[in-house]
């Protein structure tokens, strides 16, 4: 029971989930203009995380056949979880999710389903198809990010500040997923996935990567300096700086070792990306939160299970 119990730890990647709950939390923060009441901050935070669940529940499913080329060691191709019973205990979570989704507004059920439809095209469809999967699992970050704003606000009231604000996210996570998908370039190839990596090389996916970096980061920063978003630019641009210092660390090991660049090393970088996104996306409540205290906390310990999940497990999941 415990080797089962840990093999679903492992397919919950609990150093991923956080980021996704973050992002919804930062688009009812902004559409609210400051920390939400706490139903609705609960309900925006956690049910795009029931969300992801299933989305990985459901990726690991249809990665079955690769796995067992090149990870073989994880829970289906390994045995510890049968397709089945991950296939039951995805639906179960993204049912959950669903009817939690039923204390707020029929705009964040709808955006529940038009989720679950870019999981499913993600996870069957595009991510063996290079830049289309890349951009599909922004699209997915960018649903995220509206199901915030929605849980506050209706689309007709929306400004237009917080829909520009969501090229942003996909931007970013579209650049993340890129960047996750250079430690599996061998695997992939062998397996037949034309991921990004496979189809362009390392280089020209690192410069692709780079693109992306400057188009999110000068957009953020036009953004917040144009559009009176943030109520405390000066805790904004703090953690901002931060996430940039980290992502230029992550492209320091990267194009330094690319090479001979090792499936440990990309990792590793991706690793801090993980890290610099939890920092991103927690810079905007810290820059709407009237409580100072109560916005970098929550910062930070979110940053410290990301970190410390991430150094448990992450390495046994994807390497061992």
């Amino acid at each position: 029971m415990l080797k089962k119990l840990f093999a679903h730890l492992e397919t919950m990647r609990p150093y991923t989930l956080l980021w996704c709950g973050l992002v919804s939390l930062t688009g009812a923060c902004l559409a609210y203009g400051d920390i939400p009441p706490l139903k609705i901050s609960l309900l925006v935070f956690f049910i795009p995380i029931l969300g992801w669940i299933a989305g990985l529940y459901l990726a690991d499913y249809y990665d079955k056949d690769l796995d067992a080329i090149q990870k073989p060691h994880r829970p289906i191709p390994s045995a510890r979880l049968s397709s089945r019973e991950v296939l039951i205990v995805g639906a179960s979570y993204a049912i959950l999710g669903l009817l939690f989704t039923l204390w707020l507004s029929l705009l964040n059920i709808i955006l529940v389903f038009i989720a679950g439809l870019l999981v499913l095209c993600y996870a069957k469809y595009t991510k063996a198809k290079g830049l289309l999967g890349n951009f599909n699992r922004g699209a997915m970050t960018v649903i995220t990010y509206l199901f915030g704003v929605v849980s506050i606000s209706t689309t007709s009231a929306v400004p237009a500040s917080l829909w520009i604000l969501s090229l942003v996210f996909f931007f970013h996570d579209t650049n993340s997923n890129i960047i996750g998908a250079i430690r599996d370039v061998h695997g992939d190839k062998i397996g037949g996935y034309a991921t990004t990596p496979v189809k362009y090389g390392i280089r020209l996916t690192l410069t692709i990567s780079v693109i992306l970096s400057m188009i999110y980061l000068l957009l953020t920063t036009g953004i917040i300096s144009f559009f009176p978003l943030v109520l405390y630019p000066t805790n904004f641009f703090l953690l901002f700086t931060v996430a940039i210092l980290i992502l230029c660390v992550m492209y320091l090991i990267l194009f330094t070792s690319m090479k001979s660049l090792t499936q440990k090393q990309s990792l590793h970088a991706h690793e801090l990306f993980v890290a610099e996104r939890i920092i991103f996306a927690s810079a905007f409540i810290v820059g709407i939160a009237s409580s100072a205290l109560l916005s970098f906390s929550f910062c930070i310990v979110s940053l410290v299970m990301t970190l410390l999940s991430q150094y448990l497990l992450r390495e046994r999941y994807e390497l061992t």
